[in-house]
């Protein structure tokens, strides 16, 4: 006999991200899943000329919160989702008084995207240095809108140079745009 529980997760990330989608659009959001081909971003919605990223994992709630404070500066604000409400709250739990409290925390359950904590926003620096990329990013969504990009082609990103970690050694790469990781 199939647990009730297990039937109604989503069995892959691309599943979750995929039922993510479906609950922003109902709430009147443009979704992107994966809009650079690269899978640098999993969704990213946008309404009102507003911008939000959402990072998704079935596991890992710490490497998922990582990323979406790494992608802080593309959006005007950062989530994550997951595929169950007791993670998501055991996330929220976490990440109190931390540097991820800004991070909102969406979780999928019974059929629907569930707002565990809303997305907030990062401190701003008087001059916000992020302001050029996050026009970047809804120059290119403008252009997948406008059918001048074709869905799902690589254009990296909004265009960030690479540096390797190891000197040249094909280690661990990073985008510049990234801090070190550390306390999340």
């Amino acid at each position: 006999m199939t647990d009730p529980i297990r039937a109604a997760r989503p069995a892959s990330e691309s599943e979750l991200v995929a039922h993510a989608a479906a609950g922003f659009r109902a709430q009147g959001y443009r979704t992107y899943i994966d809009p650079d081909g690269t899978d640098y971003f999993d969704l990213v919605v946008r309404r009102d000329g507003e911008v939000g990223l959402v990072e998704a994992k079935l596991t890992g709630t710490r490497a998922v919160l990582l990323q979406a404070v790494r992608r802080r500066a593309w959006g005007d604000w950062v989530a994550i989702v997951l595929p169950s409400r007791r993670a998501a709250e055991r996330a929220v739990d976490r990440t109190a008084d931390r540097r991820a409290a800004p991070v909102g925390v969406f979780a999928w359950q019974d059929g629907q995207l569930t707002t565990i904590r809303p997305p907030g926003r990062f401190p701003a620096a008087v001059d916000d240095p992020f302001a050029s990329v996050r026009a970047q990013l809804a120059a290119a969504l403008d252009r997948l809108d406008a059918g001048e990009l074709p869905a799902n082609v690589p254009w990296d990103g909004v265009g960030v140079a690479l540096r390797r970690a190891s000197g040249g050694r094909r280690f661990r790469e990073w985008r510049l745009d990234e801090p070190p990781a550390g306390p999340i």
